[in-house]
């Protein structure tokens, strides 16, 4: 309904980068480029200026920047308005989930959203904790869900459910039997973490140090990218590992894998993390509505 040129222009000066307002509109750099030098071009005047792959805007990008913010902003606005009259609930929502949320807990939960609302879209991106944060900052989303702690007091976070942690180990291990494992029995053992960036290594290091521990102590064997990968290593006898317990449910049932608990035991909280908005679509309004009351009837979701 708004000027496409408007819109990717103010996505461009939000990200002040041409490929990460590639990405967050689904199009090509090229296509973005285009629609700039159009809105440059009615104007008369450049809005960006260019210089060592970076870009800023000039004097007069910045006012259009102010109104075309504006402009979106009471367009969101009348949209709300429009719907909260006829009742719909509508549109596409993006969601980004670090990637043990989205593989073990989100599907369950958007599943029944999208039976209750089927006219919402919905699309997912998966990184790790810091990357969907980066994501929330940049607007390049609408809505995280998150594993870690997040330090941005700028958004606003929700803790939905706590999440314990688990010591993985394969059968026959010499801590498979043990009951409470302390956690400096931890340094003994080859260790399988996850990569930087990733809320359960950032947790796991967390609770090393409050327990008098420094994580460089870890005999780290290797760095993975996902729980599914960690699991495979310790289940090829490559380490032992800490993992959250929603996670391994098939491989307890296969007896593929052992879970031994931690003394003192590690807990992490799965968090709702949005901007701080003056109005968000219904839509987002109702799948926050709707998880938290998913969060209470479920308390162990994801488990």
């Amino acid at each position: 309904m708004a000027d496409r040129r408007l819109q990717v222009f103010h996505t461009v000066a939000r990200l002040l980068s041409f490929t990460k307002a590639a990405e967050s509109l689904h199009m090509t750099q090229p296509a973005v480029t285009f629609q700039v030098r159009q809105l440059e071009e009615y104007f008369n005047t450049r809005l960006f200026d260019r210089t060592h792959n970076r870009i800023s805007l000039t004097e007069a990008g910045e006012r259009v920047y102010e109104y075309a913010d504006r402009i979106f902003t009471l367009y969101g606005e009348m949209e709300n308005a429009v719907r909260e009259l006829t009742g719909e609930v509508s549109g596409v929502l993006l969601i980004g989930a670090s990637t043990t949320v989205a593989e073990y807990m989100l599907p369950a939960l958007l599943g029944e959203f999208k039976a209750r609302y089927p006219e919402v879209g919905i699309r997912l991106q998966v990184a790790n904790t810091d990357g969907i944060v980066s994501m929330v900052e940049n607007n390049v989303i609408d809505l995280g869900v998150v594993e870690a702690p997040v330090a941005n007091k700028n958004l606003v976070v929700e803790t939905c459910r706590l999440d314990p942690m688990v010591l993985i180990v394969p059968p026959g291990h010499e801590l498979a039997r043990t009951e409470g494992v302390p956690t400096d029995r931890l340094l003994d053992f080859p260790y399988v973490c996850r990569e930087e960036g990733s809320g359960t290594r950032e947790v796991i290091a967390d609770s090393l140090v409050e327990a008098g521990l420094d994580p460089c102590n870890l005999n780290v064997v290797m760095e993975l990218g996902s729980p599914e990968a960690v699991k495979g290593a310790v289940e090829a006898g490559m380490g032992v590992s800490i993992i959250s317990r929603s996670t391994i449910a098939k491989e307890l049932a296969l007896g593929t894998l052992v879970a031994v608990d931690l003394t003192p035991p590690i807990v992490r909280p799965f968090s709702f993390v949005h901007q701080k908005q003056k109005f968000r679509l219904r839509a987002i309004e109702k799948l926050l509505d709707f998880a938290r009351d998913y969060c209470k009837d479920h308390p162990g979701w994801g488990g």
